[in-house]
């Protein structure tokens, strides 16, 4: 098997963690759009399908985790047409090649008709913290005298340092799509420069839902491009309000799930949510398209229905129609997440808690979507009751860090028409002495959010509230589900703007430069009887929403730190 060449390093003036390196000073000086390779060496190989010439030549190539791991990766791709023998052929230096065979998972898009194939390989007992090479490919892969091949490293067994990245909204570079745009292409290029062990992508993955009828060929875009970096190591998503399509089942999660193969969670509704750990760190991932108020999901403008095609036999979409998945799961994802954090509670060998969704429950935009206390009731509590330290959301198109918080202030919002007092269930930042000092934050005294909805999705940059009245950040807030509209059809639902308004006390940092960015995570277990740390440095792409740039700067450095337990 061909060997992955690995980008270069940064220049001179980066600093050095665990291996890994970044910059305290521009750090991603890329090329164009078409010249990263030159700039920074050869990224995962490039395989893609001829459309003209359908078969099982295998594209989009992502890999997530297993169960475990530090043992176990899943390789998945998807092929034009069905694949013969579909399958991974994987090893580790000194080892033998081992081969597994992929399993296929097709669905037909419910508005197009078109029939997408995937396929799924579990590679299981794998060495912990160990480099792997495979190869994919099949019996009718039209490039199977040269198949894909590219490399992974396993997490490690234990506490042991390890770097990762997030934000969310990515969308595609093909600007032929709604809310594409080429900074999609410098993001992903931007994961494999800081060369995490995975990536956690937080919701809004291409937006395929805004472009009906193509939804297959947006996400085809989506993964091909995603896979210079998804294809060297996991890429970790959670569903945002724009993966929920119309008549792709039952919440609308078809396309995402047919493509991604994400760790167990035990429950009746597979995918939606899973949680991973990694040395003494666990990540769960949430879909909070189940219990926000507002609907952001499918709809159909008009003034024309959409109409699927003739194949599908689903009938014409009225205009005005919006897919409002809240309380699918009738509070099975709850109770999933109350347990997942009480077990998380008792075992001494986590440290820290991670969560990853797409939409805020803290984010004081003006232009984007806002707060929802939808999340703020059914979450936060078990947030604060259980020590999260950390939440990861999209969402709204922009970069905002909140206080440690903790509990909250009632009856602190207004409503928005009337100016009447509302119970926003104001989140309220910890008091403690020892929450923050500087840029350094003990969370053990209260739950940190950050905003990454940066990714590369086109869109202005989101404006920030402020009350002309006292000059403190303002935050828009959700604070009532949306209602069917009387005398219209089951399923049509008003979409709502935010019916509340308080000040965003709990706001630390938000950029105002750019919409653009990427965090850079770097987690350091300590010793027995010290403090574990994680390092965050966030890089912003200034520029990037008037012109697609390739320049990400630091903006914003904080140490999350606390005494570690085992």
């Amino acid at each position: 098997m061909s060997k992955k060449h690995t980008p270069d390093t940064p220049p001179a003036d980066s600093a050095t963690t665990q291996g890994n390196t970044f910059s305290r000073r521009g750090f991603l000086k890329l090329a164009g759009a078409s010249g990263f390779a030159t700039a920074a060496g050869t990224l995962a190989g490039s395989a893609k399908a001829d459309p003209s010439t359908p078969d099982g030549t295998p594209e989009q190539i992502h890999l997530t985790w297993g169960d475990d791991p530090a043992d176990e990766v899943v390789v998945s791709w998807a092929s034009l047409a069905a694949a013969t023998n579909p399958r991974v052929r994987y090893s580790a230096s000194g080892e033998q090649n081992a081969t597994v065979l992929a399993v296929q998972r097709t669905y037909t898009d419910g508005l197009n008709g078109e029939v997408v194939f995937t396929y799924h390989a579990r590679l299981r007992d794998l060495k912990p913290a160990t480099t792997y090479q495979y190869e994919v490919t099949a019996d009718n892969d039209g490039n199977a005298g040269t198949p894909f091949s590219a490399t992974f490293k396993t997490a490690p067994r234990g506490r042991a340092p390890f770097r990762f990245t997030s934000y969310g909204d990515l969308a595609t570079p093909n600007t032929g799509w709604v809310l594409s745009s080429p900074q999609s292409r410098f993001a992903v290029q931007a994961v494999e420069r800081f060369q995490p062990l995975f990536h956690l992508l937080n919701g809004d993955l291409c937006y395929a839902n805004l472009n009906p009828e193509s939804q297959p060929d947006v996400w085809r875009d989506f993964g091909n491009n995603n896979q210079s970096s998804a294809a060297n190591r996991p890429w970790m998503p959670c569903p945002g309000n724009h993966e929920v399509e119309f008549n792709n089942g039952a919440q609308g999660f078809d396309s995402y799930l047919t493509r991604y193969t994400l760790p167990n969670n035990g429950t009746h509704f597979p995918g939606r949510w899973y949680s991973f750990r990694v040395s003494s760190v666990l990540f769960i991932s949430l879909d909070a398209d189940d219990i926000v108020y507002q609907d952001g999901a499918a709809f159909v403008t008009g003034p024309a229905p959409l109409v699927p095609a003739a194949s599908t036999g689903n009938p014409p979409i009225p205009p005005g129609t919006s897919f409002y998945v809240r309380g699918y799961s009738d509070g099975e994802q709850t109770r999933w997440l109350e347990k997942t954090l009480r077990h998380a509670a008792d075992d001494d060998d986590v440290d820290w808690i991670i969560v990853q969704m797409h939409q805020d429950a803290l984010s004081s935009s003006k232009t984007g979507n806002g707060s929802d206390k939808g999340i703020r009731e059914a979450w936060l509590p078990l947030f604060d009751r259980y020590g999260v330290d950390l939440v990861l959301c999209g969402h709204d198109h922009d970069y905002e860090r909140s206080y440690p918080v903790r509990g909250c202030n009632h009856h602190a919002g207004i409503d928005a028409s009337t100016g009447e007092k509302v119970d926003t269930l104001q989140p309220k930042p910890a008091t403690h002495p020892h929450a923050g000092s500087g840029n350094t934050f003990d969370t053990s005294h209260g739950t940190i959010h950050l905003i990454l909805g940066g990714g590369g999705t086109s869109a202005p940059l989101d404006v920030y509230g402020i009350d002309a009245g006292n000059g403190n950040p303002q935050a828009k807030v959700f604070t009532k589900p949306n209602r069917p509209i009387p005398g219209t059809s089951a399923g049509t639902f008003t979409r709502a703007n935010a019916d509340a308004l308080e000040d965003a006390i709990w706001s630390a940092q938000r950029d105002t430069g750019t919409g653009y960015g990427i965090a850079v995570f770097d987690y350091d277990p300590g010793s027995h009887g010290g403090k574990t740390t994680i390092a965050m440095n966030y890089y912003h792409a200034l520029g990037a929403d008037q012109t697609a740039t390739a320049t990400y700067d630091l903006f914003e450095t904080i140490t999350l730190s606390k005494h570690r337990r085992g």
